[in-house]
């Protein structure tokens, strides 16, 4: 008689604060009513993190509990892959999110190559994976890249970051005291501090034609489950993602409530959402395992590690499996009205970012 593996009592998931999928899913409460028949709860990392020891709220990073979901930065994924973590890659995102290199006022330095010899702030966190980091140097070399150059053309600043509250205040602070020339910055925080320092816009990297400029944390950003689960309960994670992708067919017709969840998601006020997200994020929000979205994470990856920020090399290709994708589609297609829009069948949409934006000059 063949026996099957108990329930989890418990579901997790994680994600970072920005534009998911999950996180919709979790504002609609989606989430716990699919698996609440079940009898198994479904918590959030984030809400839950006072009650949770310093081990557990690491597994946002380290993705150490079996029954975690996490839809986040690659850079941790990947850096917890190389380490030996037991983790599959089950779907990416490619959402724009305000990246940008910025100047002090007056400085008159605009546009990639004039980034040439300029002292460029990387912020050093005492972290495990130092994300904030690598997502510096990915952001520098993206611009860089985009004029020929490479990061030997700068010259690179090391910014404690110990002492700074605010995701980018270590380099702006450097920005202001005339310690650095240039900072790199992303998402929706990052245009309000960047409004209240009065920096300027050298680079816009989303306005770059060649996505490779612009892969970062955030681009892609993968959905990774813990192999265990997927092995014992392929059944929950096909329908763990099948809720996703409700969700981003939801928000998909709904520009105006996925504003306000991100207000909610990210931290930031309305000047900061609109600011930073393109006009039609809301309709972005769909994973998939294109070709192209594994071929630029294996772009990532390759950078990552000649950066020194993974100890092992990560076979994306090996890491990725699409099967419980196609099986949440088909779940979706046979349970939707007829006539929905579906997962398959989302697009980017472009545009530029709504206003307000940063100051800026010409760009050349």
């Amino acid at each position: 008689m063949t026996t099957h593996p108990p329930l989890p009592d418990t579901l997790w998931f994680t994600r970072c604060p920005v534009p998911t999928a999950t996180g919709i899913a979790a504002d609609r409460n989606w989430l716990a009513d699919e698996f609440a028949p079940d009898g198994i709860a479904v918590r959030s990392l984030q809400d839950a993190a006072p009650d949770l020891d310093t081990a557990a709220r690491q597994t946002h990073y380290t993705h150490a509990l079996p029954g975690l979901f996490r839809e986040g930065g690659n850079v941790p994924a990947l850096w917890a892959r190389s380490g030996g973590a037991p983790t599959r890659l089950i779907g990416l995102t490619w959402i724009e999110e305000r990246q940008s290199v910025l100047v002090a006022p007056g400085s008159g330095i605009r546009g990639a190559a004039a980034l040439r010899g300029r002292r460029l702030a990387v912020p050093r966190h005492p972290i495990a994976i130092d994300f904030w980091r690598a997502m510096a140097l990915r952001g520098f070399e993206g611009a860089l890249a985009s004029a020929g150059l490479a990061l030997a053309d700068a010259t690179l600043v090391d910014v404690p970051a110990d002492g700074h509250t605010g995701q980018w205040a270590a380099g702006l602070d450097a920005l202001r005291r005339g310690a650095v020339d240039a900072v790199y910055v992303k998402g929706a925080l990052a245009v309000e501090a960047a409004r209240r320092t009065g920096a300027e816009v050298a680079v816009e990297l989303d306005a770059l034609p060649d996505r490779r400029h612009r892969v970062n944390n955030g681009t892609p950003r993968p959905i990774t489950v813990h192999q265990r689960l997927l092995d014992e309960h392929p059944d929950l994670v096909e329908r763990f993602l099948a809720v996703l992708l409700r969700a981003a067919d939801w928000a998909a017709d709904r520009p105006a409530e996925v504003t306000r969840i991100l207000g909610a998601e990210t931290g930031a006020g309305a000047e900061g959402v609109h600011g930073a997200y393109r006009p039609g994020t809301h309709r972005t929000l769909h994973p998939d395992l294109s070709p192209e979205r594994l071929g630029l994470l294996v772009q990532q990856e390759a950078a990552l590690r000649a950066q020194g920020f993974l100890p092992e090399t990560v076979d994306v290709h090996a890491w990725a499996d699409p099967e419980p994708l196609r099986r949440a589609r088909r779940r979706l297609a046979a349970t939707a009205p007829a006539g929905t829009r579906h997962a398959a069948e989302a697009v980017s949409v472009p545009g530029r970012y709504g206003t307000p934006t940063l100051p800026s000059g010409t760009d050349t």
